[in-house]
């Protein structure tokens, strides 16, 4: 079997050379012209209402939350905050130090309750940056 190098052609115009038109070491290779598309995140329920954020998975978070970015509904600036994975350990506003790393893409989590505390925990540090950002992902879960 041979392989060859997708780089091997300088242009697009490559294809249409009558000299490789009829290439026999191409002639078998088929190229999938639609990706197939990506599973969605379906929300059951109400239509009008979002997933329960007091109980959905990390990777469940991020599907809704690129379906969101994509119709427009959040910002650039929230999606990715919302994509980022979890930390290890978080604090609470009491200052104890939560343990975070069971928490994986198939576990549920309590989303809306650990941006509310970390906001709270940002207004108390008075970061405006981290604030705002986590302003729009507590009006983006409540909404």
């Amino acid at each position: 079997m041979e392989i060859f190098s997708v780089r091997s052609s300088q242009s697009l115009l490559f294809k249409n050379n009558p000299n490789n038109a009829k290439n026999s070491k191409t002639t078998d290779i088929q190229i999938e012209t639609r990706a197939p598309a990506p599973a969605s995140f379906h929300i059951e329920g109400n239509v009008d209402e979002g997933p329960d954020f007091t109980a959905v998975s990390p990777g469940q978070l991020r599907n809704y939350a690129r379906q969101s970015f994509d119709s427009g509904l959040i910002d650039q600036n929230t999606y990715a905050a919302i994509s980022e994975p979890l930390p290890m350990h978080a604090m609470d506003p009491l200052g104890n130090l939560i343990d975070l790393s069971s928490v994986t893409d198939g576990t549920s989590f309590n989303f809306l309750d650990y941006y509310r505390n970390q906001l709270q925990i940002a207004m108390s540090i008075g970061d405006p940056h981290e604030v705002q950002t986590l302003k729009s992902i507590v009006n983006f879960l409540d909404s």
